[in-house]
């Protein structure tokens, strides 16, 4: 599956609660992918977050008659520490496969740079590949730590005023978010404010510089996500990313989004 597949949730806790729970929640959500309004799969993100560390775990599959053309799944987990109110990524691993070809990638981090890759099998060597250097696995996040996006002193109203430092193992590329507003937004587990987002898609190395998808996408206007508090945390979580493909709009919006503050066994498992 070589969609990205590439996140509103949790209103107000009680003040005691928030005193007992501080900074920890698990996280429990079920995305629905779609393409021009046609569901085409289904996508989980679990969890944890506590004072020191989150454990991220996603997952995701096409269903119906392309899933059983293609064969499309895929898989993943990461793991940091939050140190100082921003996020340490420490592991990062992937897997996804369809009818044709498979690849897995594992990363190790520290200090927020890459400290050991394995990615198997190797991509692919092409002439107009952007050569990576190794400023490019420097002062980076993996692709799964950024779904969770501290707020700090930003509050809700500039959680989307950040630029995303992506690597993934095998491209680096930026993420450059701005806001766009709020809305309420009605799902199972969570009834409140959303804050939502425009992204820009910004690569820097290892894309393919001259394929018509790569041009598409650092030209796209129509990149959108909504992003909701996660209950206990300093954190927000995407809900729906609404991104415009050369073939139409790409939708993966969540239809459950359930938080339990101060659950924290999940977090560093």
């Amino acid at each position: 599956m070589k969609s990205a597949v590439a996140s509103s949730l949790a209103g107000l806790v009680l003040a005691a609660c928030l005193a007992e729970a501080a900074g920890a929640a698990s996280l429990d959500a079920r995305y629905d992918v779609s393409l021009l309004g046609i569901t085409l799969g289904t996508a989980s993100l679990t969890g944890g977050i506590d004072g020191s560390g989150y454990k991220l775990d996603i997952a995701a599959k096409l269903t119906g008659i392309v899933g059983g053309v293609t064969g499309g799944r895929g898989s993943g987990a990461a793991t940091g520490t939050l140190v100082g109110g921003k996020l340490a990524p420490k592991t990062f691993a992937v897997s996804s496969a369809n009818s044709s070809e498979s690849r897995t990638v594992r990363m190790a981090l520290a200090d927020g740079s890459v400290a050991g890759i394995d990615i198997e099998p190797p991509i692919d060597e092409k002439p107009d590949r952007v050569p990576l250097n190794d400023g490019h696995k420097r002062n980076i996040v993996d692709p799964l730590s950024a779904f969770l996006m501290p707020i700090n002193g930003k509050g809700r109203d500039g959680a989307c005023n950040r630029t995303l430092p992506i690597f993934d193992g095998a491209a680096r590329y930026d993420i450059k978010l701005s806001s766009a507003g709020t809305r309420n937004v009605k799902l199972e587990g969570y009834s409140g404010p959303v804050s939502i987002c425009q992204a820009r898609y910004v690569p820097i190395a290892g894309h393919r510089a001259l394929r018509p998808s790569t041009k598409f996408m650092a030209e796209n206007r129509d990149i959108t996500t909504w992003l909701a508090p996660v209950a206990g945390t300093d954190m927000m979580v995407p809900v729906r990313i609404s991104v415009k493909t050369m073939i139409g709009t790409a939708v993966i919006e969540a239809s459950r989004f359930k938080v339990d503050p101060g659950v924290t066994a999940s977090a560093r498992n």
